[in-house]
Protein backbone atom coordinates (compact mmCIF):
# COMPACT_ATOMS: atom_id res chain seq x y z
CA UNK A 1 0.00 0.00 0.00
CA UNK A 2 1.30 3.45 -0.86
CA UNK A 3 -0.23 6.96 0.49
CA UNK A 4 2.04 8.80 -2.02
CA UNK A 5 -0.56 9.90 -5.12
CA UNK A 6 2.96 8.73 -7.11
CA UNK A 7 3.11 4.54 -7.64
CA UNK A 8 6.31 3.43 -5.54
CA UNK A 9 6.73 0.75 -8.11
CA UNK A 10 7.05 3.58 -10.91
CA UNK A 11 9.72 5.30 -8.63
CA UNK A 12 11.79 1.74 -7.93
CA UNK A 13 11.73 0.82 -11.67
CA UNK A 14 13.30 4.24 -12.46
CA UNK A 15 9.85 5.12 -14.83
CA UNK A 16 9.49 8.42 -13.08
CA UNK A 17 10.06 11.74 -14.38
CA UNK A 18 12.73 14.21 -12.56
CA UNK A 19 10.12 15.97 -10.52
CA UNK A 20 7.89 13.88 -9.58
CA UNK A 21 10.50 11.49 -8.33
CA UNK A 22 12.46 14.24 -6.15
CA UNK A 23 8.37 14.67 -4.51
CA UNK A 24 8.18 10.50 -3.62
CA UNK A 25 11.73 10.96 -2.10
CA UNK A 26 10.48 13.65 0.12
CA UNK A 27 7.28 11.74 0.46
CA UNK A 28 9.37 8.01 1.73
CA UNK A 29 11.61 10.36 4.71
CA UNK A 30 8.51 11.71 6.21
CA UNK A 31 6.32 8.28 4.94
CA UNK A 32 7.21 5.20 7.67
CA UNK A 33 4.75 2.74 5.52
CA UNK A 34 5.93 4.05 1.98
CA UNK A 35 9.78 3.36 3.47
CA UNK A 36 8.53 -0.23 4.42
CA UNK A 37 6.95 -0.96 0.93
CA UNK A 38 10.07 0.81 -1.10
CA UNK A 39 12.03 -1.99 1.60
CA UNK A 40 9.91 -5.06 0.63
CA UNK A 41 10.66 -4.26 -3.15
CA UNK A 42 14.27 -4.04 -2.89
CA UNK A 43 14.53 -7.26 -1.05
CA UNK A 44 12.32 -8.85 -3.70
CA UNK A 45 14.53 -7.76 -6.14
CA UNK A 46 17.64 -8.62 -4.01
CA UNK A 47 16.52 -12.58 -3.63
CA UNK A 48 15.34 -12.35 -7.38
CA UNK A 49 19.19 -11.38 -8.39
CA UNK A 50 19.99 -14.16 -5.60
CA UNK A 51 18.60 -17.17 -7.87
CA UNK A 52 20.80 -19.18 -10.40
CA UNK A 53 19.75 -19.04 -13.83
CA UNK A 54 18.72 -21.91 -15.33
CA UNK A 55 17.24 -23.41 -18.46
CA UNK A 56 13.57 -23.95 -17.94
CA UNK A 57 12.55 -27.41 -18.89
CA UNK A 58 10.48 -27.80 -22.45
CA UNK A 59 8.20 -30.73 -20.37
CA UNK A 60 7.98 -32.25 -16.84
CA UNK A 61 8.34 -36.20 -16.93
CA UNK A 62 6.01 -38.10 -14.96
CA UNK A 63 6.43 -41.08 -13.62
CA UNK A 64 3.39 -42.61 -15.77
CA UNK A 65 5.37 -41.48 -19.22
CA UNK A 66 6.94 -45.22 -19.55
CA UNK A 67 3.13 -46.49 -19.29
CA UNK A 68 1.92 -44.05 -21.91
CA UNK A 69 5.10 -44.33 -24.33
CA UNK A 70 4.38 -45.92 -27.61
CA UNK A 71 5.38 -49.79 -28.43
CA UNK A 72 8.74 -49.47 -30.42
CA UNK A 73 7.18 -50.60 -33.44
CA UNK A 74 5.06 -47.76 -33.53
CA UNK A 75 7.92 -45.78 -33.00
CA UNK A 76 9.62 -47.00 -35.60
CA UNK A 77 6.10 -46.44 -38.05
CA UNK A 78 5.81 -43.24 -36.82
CA UNK A 79 9.62 -42.79 -37.87
CA UNK A 80 9.18 -44.58 -40.98
CA UNK A 81 6.13 -42.39 -42.63
CA UNK A 82 8.10 -39.29 -41.40
CA UNK A 83 10.98 -39.59 -43.08
CA UNK A 84 10.38 -38.50 -47.18
CA UNK A 85 13.73 -40.16 -48.25
CA UNK A 86 12.64 -43.95 -46.37
CA UNK A 87 9.08 -43.44 -48.03
CA UNK A 88 10.96 -42.83 -51.16
CA UNK A 89 13.06 -45.66 -51.57
CA UNK A 90 10.04 -47.88 -50.14
CA UNK A 91 8.17 -47.25 -53.15
CA UNK A 92 11.21 -47.25 -55.16
CA UNK A 93 11.86 -51.17 -54.13
CA UNK A 94 8.04 -52.17 -54.43
CA UNK A 95 8.32 -50.84 -57.93
CA UNK A 96 10.88 -52.67 -58.99
CA UNK A 97 9.81 -55.79 -57.68
CA UNK A 98 6.76 -55.39 -59.40
CA UNK A 99 8.21 -55.16 -62.15
CA UNK A 100 10.14 -58.18 -62.17
CA UNK A 101 7.22 -60.10 -60.78
CA UNK A 102 5.36 -59.24 -63.99
CA UNK A 103 8.28 -59.73 -66.14
CA UNK A 104 8.98 -63.00 -64.88
CA UNK A 105 5.44 -64.62 -64.59
CA UNK A 106 3.64 -63.35 -68.15
CA UNK A 107 3.21 -65.38 -70.59
CA UNK A 108 5.42 -65.50 -73.23
CA UNK A 109 2.89 -63.51 -76.38
CA UNK A 110 5.36 -63.11 -79.32
CA UNK A 111 5.29 -67.21 -79.86
CA UNK A 112 1.81 -67.53 -80.08
CA UNK A 113 0.85 -64.40 -82.31
CA UNK A 114 0.99 -65.57 -85.91
CA UNK A 115 -0.56 -63.72 -89.14
CA UNK A 116 -3.22 -66.68 -89.68
CA UNK A 117 -4.64 -65.99 -85.82
CA UNK A 118 -4.40 -62.30 -86.54
CA UNK A 119 -6.43 -62.59 -89.65
CA UNK A 120 -9.18 -64.97 -87.93
CA UNK A 121 -9.96 -62.74 -85.05
CA UNK A 122 -10.32 -59.42 -87.37
CA UNK A 123 -12.40 -61.81 -89.84
CA UNK A 124 -14.99 -62.90 -86.60
CA UNK A 125 -15.28 -59.40 -85.19
CA UNK A 126 -16.63 -58.32 -88.37
CA UNK A 127 -18.45 -61.24 -88.82
CA UNK A 128 -20.20 -60.72 -85.36
CA UNK A 129 -20.30 -57.14 -85.90
CA UNK A 130 -22.06 -57.65 -89.93
CA UNK A 131 -24.40 -59.97 -87.79
CA UNK A 132 -25.58 -57.71 -84.75
CA UNK A 133 -25.80 -55.21 -87.85
CA UNK A 134 -28.35 -57.21 -89.76
CA UNK A 135 -29.92 -58.45 -86.44
CA UNK A 136 -30.65 -54.93 -86.00
CA UNK A 137 -32.17 -53.66 -89.19
CA UNK A 138 -34.27 -56.88 -89.21
CA UNK A 139 -35.83 -55.57 -85.63
CA UNK A 140 -36.20 -52.08 -87.02
CA UNK A 141 -37.93 -53.44 -90.61
CA UNK A 142 -40.32 -55.80 -88.16
CA UNK A 143 -41.23 -52.46 -86.59
CA UNK A 144 -41.69 -50.64 -89.32
CA UNK A 145 -43.91 -52.86 -90.86
CA UNK A 146 -46.15 -53.11 -88.06
CA UNK A 147 -46.76 -49.81 -87.46
CA UNK A 148 -48.15 -49.14 -91.27
CA UNK A 149 -50.23 -52.08 -90.81
CA UNK A 150 -51.73 -50.98 -87.40
CA UNK A 151 -52.25 -47.22 -88.92
CA UNK A 152 -53.72 -49.35 -92.10
CA UNK A 153 -56.39 -51.08 -89.99
CA UNK A 154 -56.84 -48.19 -88.10
CA UNK A 155 -57.89 -46.39 -91.67
CA UNK A 156 -60.36 -49.37 -92.67
CA UNK A 157 -61.83 -49.20 -89.35
CA UNK A 158 -62.62 -45.21 -89.51
CA UNK A 159 -64.02 -45.25 -92.70
CA UNK A 160 -67.18 -45.87 -92.51
CA UNK A 161 -67.56 -43.47 -90.05
CA UNK A 162 -66.44 -40.79 -92.13
CA UNK A 163 -68.36 -41.69 -95.30
CA UNK A 164 -71.92 -41.87 -92.63
CA UNK A 165 -70.13 -38.35 -91.93
CA UNK A 166 -69.96 -37.13 -95.79
CA UNK A 167 -74.11 -38.38 -96.14
CA UNK A 168 -74.98 -36.43 -93.01
CA UNK A 169 -73.01 -33.57 -94.58
CA UNK A 170 -74.29 -33.74 -98.51
CA UNK A 171 -77.91 -35.04 -96.78
CA UNK A 172 -77.96 -36.12 -100.69
CA UNK A 173 -79.05 -38.99 -102.23
CA UNK A 174 -75.40 -39.20 -104.10
CA UNK A 175 -74.07 -40.21 -100.79
CA UNK A 176 -76.27 -43.53 -100.40
CA UNK A 177 -75.79 -43.98 -104.11
CA UNK A 178 -72.10 -44.16 -103.69
CA UNK A 179 -72.65 -45.77 -100.91
CA UNK A 180 -74.00 -49.06 -102.47
CA UNK A 181 -71.83 -49.20 -105.64
CA UNK A 182 -68.85 -48.89 -104.18
CA UNK A 183 -69.65 -52.06 -101.06
CA UNK A 184 -67.94 -49.70 -98.71
CA UNK A 185 -70.18 -49.24 -95.13
CA UNK A 186 -73.16 -50.93 -96.53
CA UNK A 187 -74.41 -54.36 -95.99
CA UNK A 188 -73.05 -57.17 -98.58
Amino acid sequence: MSCSPFDLKDYFLKELPDSERRQVEGHVRECRQCREELERLRRTEASLFALREEEIPQRIAFVSDKVFEPAPWRRWLAAFWGSAARLGFASAAMLSVAILVFALTRPSATASITPASVQAQIQAAVDKGVHESELRQSVRNEKLVADILNRERGEMASAPDVIQYQERRLGTVEGAAYRQSSGVGGPQ
